[in-house]
């Protein structure tokens, strides 16, 4: 009789896919898999097993709907305009903050 799986398939493939794109921003990072476990409530070697058997069974990523992937890469390049956007604020309010901070307020 096979073991009933402890995870659900949607928590498989998240998991897989926070380990990924951990590893790809910091490449050096250790403990990847540690972390993403603690976070997931993962045995660390569970995911570990997992994540190798999906970088061997393809792209390394788990398998993305069309609809999916679409909606990815639209969050994705909103994601990049909020960064964009957030960073020309910061730069904007240091900017005020030393104008008032040097006396020539208004």
């Amino acid at each position: 009789m096979p073991a009933q799986r402890r995870y659900s398939q949607e928590v498989i493939d998240r998991g897989v896919q926070l380990v990924l794109e951990m590893k790809e921003e910091s490449p050096g990072r250790s403990g990847v898999m540690r972390e993403v476990g603690e976070l997931l409530g993962i045995h660390p070697e569970a995911l570990r097993h997992w994540v190798r058997k999906a970088q061997t069974e393809g792209s390394g990523h788990p398998k993305v709907s069309k609809d999916d992937a679409e909606l990815i890469r639209k969050l994705e390049k909103e994601n990049a305009e909020l960064r964009r956007a957030n960073s020309v604020l910061k730069a904007a309010a240091a900017m005020f903050a030393s104008e008032l901070n040097s006396g020539s307020g208004f």
